[in-house]
């Protein structure tokens, strides 16, 4: 019997701060992890607690950006000085980018590190967040606001591998289509984390 999938669940398979290990673009590009030192960023993972299911929500960044100009993306960003920790960044960001303010947010753990070809160390901060959300995104940086169930992005079926030509070769990606949302790179990578750790708490 598949158990309950909800905010106890969650809490359950993903005990304290977690992660610890190193992934990046270079998980299926063995050879390529990028040159230290990087720059360390944070992302906020907010697992939405709505009733009917759970869900993960995302951002578009908007198309005039100079980095990853329309792409799905976590809030999140560079690490402040003044950051205490990958946990305040997140926060930090998630307000200024979303406005994710003012609702219970409650910080579960971390999973992996992810380095990107581009240079950055990122730790992904996993979250649960209670509905209902009311948010107030940047025009500047966020173009949309959605959510994806937690059930799709649980279905390794809808992981994929697709490569594109790059500096004379071939680099391969995690990709995820859901509907009209083409979620790659970085980002569906770190999905595809989430899903190995909520899975190995299954088990």
């Amino acid at each position: 019997m598949r158990r309950v999938r909800n905010r106890e669940w969650v809490i359950q398979c993903l005990p304290g701060r977690g992660g610890g290990g190193r992934r990046g673009d270079h998980d299926l590009n063995p050879g390529t992890r990028p040159q230290s030192p990087l720059t360390p960023a944070a992302v906020l993972v907010p697992i939405v607690t709505h009733a009917g299911g759970l869900t993960v929500l995302l951002t578009r960044r908007t198309g005039h950006l100079a980095n990853h100009p329309g792409q799905i993306s976590f809030p999140g960003g560079h690490v402040e000085p003044e950051d205490d920790s990958p946990e305040v960044t997140a926060l930090r960001e998630s307000e200024e980018e979303i406005g994710l303010k003012g609702r219970p947010v409650e910080i579960i753990g971390r999973l992996d590190t992810y380095e990107t070809r581009t240079g950055f160390s990122v730790t992904p901060v996993v979250a649960v967040v209670e509905p209902p959300l009311r948010l107030d995104p940047d025009p500047r940086e966020v173009e949309e606001v959605f959510e994806v169930p937690l059930d799709f992005i649980l279905d390794a079926a809808n992981h994929q591998r697709h490569s594109r030509g790059f500096e004379g070769g071939k680099r391969l990606f995690y990709a995820m289509t859901y509907g009209d949302y083409h979620i790659w790179g970085a980002t569906a990578g770190i999905l595809v984390n989430l899903q190995e750790r909520l899975t190995e708490g299954i088990s």
